[in-house]
């Protein structure tokens, strides 16, 4: 679907992303990036002071995980079957062979997805009552990993979630759905569009925010 107003975003890893309607002029484009210049460097330097974030897992014993906002500890062992359960703030891996990094990474990934298919279902169950008034669509739930976002919403009608939004708090998976949701009546980021945010969701800065700031 072409949109019809430019937009210029800066996601957490400082990367700059600029969507322009399918008519929109090079010289246009580049006028509308250097009138948003001190913004964006601002946007920038604000995500650095974050960094680094997480560094990369190695998926050993001892390392910390994140799932729903909490650092959980890895604690690996030899056992009966391959296994992830979540006792009493420790991630335990059981693997019936040595628990290898790599080994380690596909349970503990496989264990993420099964939990992101149950909580962004139950969240999206959750939030639609409110949007049933003037949409009759039911959007159709997709996972998967995203490198620069937390979810978006097709013309089709498709709410696609990023699989990694599993290790952030609750109410900021509330947000991203409530937010793709406002997609539901407004295609774009227009004025309408916020404020329908601002009625469902009061706080959406404030989790905005705190998703921005997590170290996932």
């Amino acid at each position: 679907m072409n949109r019809k107003t430019m937009e210029i975003a800066v996601h957490p890893d400082g990367q700059v992303v600029i969507t322009a309607p399918s008519d929109a002029g090079l010289e246009a484009i580049q006028q509308r990036v250097k009138k948003r210049v001190r913004w964006i460097t601002r946007q920038i330097a604000y995500f650095h002071q974050f960094q680094p974030r997480t560094p990369p897992r190695r998926y050993v014993g001892g390392e910390t995980h994140l799932y729903l906002g909490r650092q959980y500890r890895l604690k690996l062992s030899r056992g009966k079957q391959d296994e992830v359960k979540l006792i009493r703030g420790y991630f335990f891996v059981s693997c019936r062979n040595t628990p290898a990094p790599l080994k380690v990474q596909q349970l503990l990934e496989k264990w993420y997805l099964d939990k992101a298919r149950k909580k962004y279902s139950e969240i999206l169950e959750s939030r639609l009552p409110e949007f049933r008034r003037f949409c009759c669509m039911e959007p159709k739930l997709h996972i998967r990993r995203m490198k620069t976002r937390w979810g978006s919403l097709s013309p089709a009608g498709v709410l696609t979630l990023n699989r990694d939004l599993i290790r952030a708090p609750r109410e900021c998976i509330e947000y991203v759905v409530t937010h793709e949701l406002c997609h539901l009546k407004y295609k774009d980021h227009s004025a309408a569009f916020y404020k329908l945010l601002e009625q469902l969701l009061p706080d959406w800065k404030k989790r905005k925010h705190r998703l921005e700031c997590m170290l996932v």
